[in-house]
């Protein structure tokens, strides 16, 4: 199944949904050229909606990985949403969730963008 991604915005933070598989090939294209899109228009604020995926292999992890730092670099953030099951299972297994935010609700990841006082 293709990755699909489709891009709202709320103010300065980017939602980009995703459907389908993160895997070797074309879908990781597609989530690496969302990104670099979003940070060249200068949104720097990034939730990837995770909800439609239900499958990442290791190469989709990288791609996930490496559009953190990419972001990171730009000074931007990526944040995660909705995780399924198994993908929390991976991110407790690779320790990525030490790295990434996560989060379950899409209010919360939009509020933690709010600066601190």
């Amino acid at each position: 199944m293709a990755l699909s991604a489709n891009v709202r915005h709320f103010g300065d933070i980017a939602i980009v949904d995703l459907d389908g598989k993160i895997t070797l090939g074309e879908n990781t294209g597609i989530l690496r050229d969302n990104l670099k899109s979003l940070l060249a228009q200068g949104s720097k604020n990034i939730v990837l909606n995770m909800a439609g995926v239900g499958y990442v292999d290791s190469a989709g992890l990288g791609e996930l990985v490496g559009a953190y730092t990419t972001a990171q670099n730009q000074g931007g953030t990526v944040k995660l949403l909705h995780l399924q099951t198994k993908m929390k299972d991976l991110m407790q297994v690779t320790k990525l969730h030490t790295i990434f935010a996560i989060y379950e609700d899409e209010q919360a990841a939009l509020d933690s963008f709010a600066p601190t006082a």
